[in-house]
């Protein structure tokens, strides 16, 4: 009997996991959609002059991302996934417009150099968020307090054009991001585990688009932190 209910027990755990796995699966895929329409936008928005024309309106853009991310974060349960979709798509491609700035800033070699060294360091966090059985919420929140400390520390040192505290707010930037990154993962990874997957399309999709999202979130800003550091000036 004993023997029996272990092996009930194994499948569904089993099952479980498996389910986790197809989750995580459409969750990386919007993620890198959303990092590939944000490239090709900002690209094209830089080598066709493009930048120009939008520069006037580049704080209403910003504006209209940190809302369009509040909105979707906050409407996620109310609203239909195809509308979830497409204002993730929405936000993607507005970041591609005022991101195009980066192309007109850095050397193309110190981009790419920086993509695939944030790109190692995500995929690491990601990997370590996955097998870790230690529970991350704990981190998670310390990250989200960093992070609100960052953004209060970014707005002080317009005033201030500290050097110092722009590299402070930059290498404290990286530790914040690559710890949310690992959190976010661990976090995904529960929601699979805990039977998104046989709650139908819609709350599946919903899911899957608000975790792209966070990790979009973690990665972009990652990028834009070591880049910082590693990108070369294009003169």
């Amino acid at each position: 009997m004993e023997t029996k209910y272990a092996s009930t027990a194994a499948v569904a755990v089993k099952a479980r996991q498996e389910a986790s796995t197809v989750f995580l699966a459409k969750v990386f895929n919007w993620m890198a959609a959303g990092l590939g329409l944000t490239g090709l936008i900002a690209w094209l928005t830089a080598s066709s002059g493009l930048f120009q024309a939008i520069r006037p309106l580049f704080l209403p853009l910003v504006l209209i991302e940190l809302g369009l991310v509040w909105y979707l974060s906050a409407r996620i349960e109310k609203i239909k996934a195809a509308t979830a979709t497409g204002l993730f798509f929405l936000y993607a491609f507005l970041n591609g417009l005022t991101l195009s700035v980066i192309f007109l800033a850095y050397s193309g070699a110190s981009i790419a150099g920086t993509f695939a060294i944030t790109a190692a360091m995500f995929l690491s966090m990601s990997v370590y968020g996955l097998v870790t059985k230690r529970d991350l919420s704990g981190l998670g929140a310390f990250m989200f307090m960093g992070l609100i400390g960052l953004l209060l520390a970014s707005i002080v040192n317009i005033f201030l054009a500290s050097p110092a505290l722009y590299w402070a707010i930059s290498l404290i930037g990286v530790f914040v991001f690559v710890g949310l990154t690992a959190y976010d993962v661990q976090k995904i990874k529960e929601l699979g585990e805990q039977g998104i997957m046989s709650q139908g399309g819609e709350a599946v999709q919903k899911g899957a688009v608000i975790g792209a999202l966070a990790l979009y979130l973690d990665f972009i800003n990652l990028f834009l932190m070591l880049l910082r550091f590693f990108g070369g000036s294009r003169d």
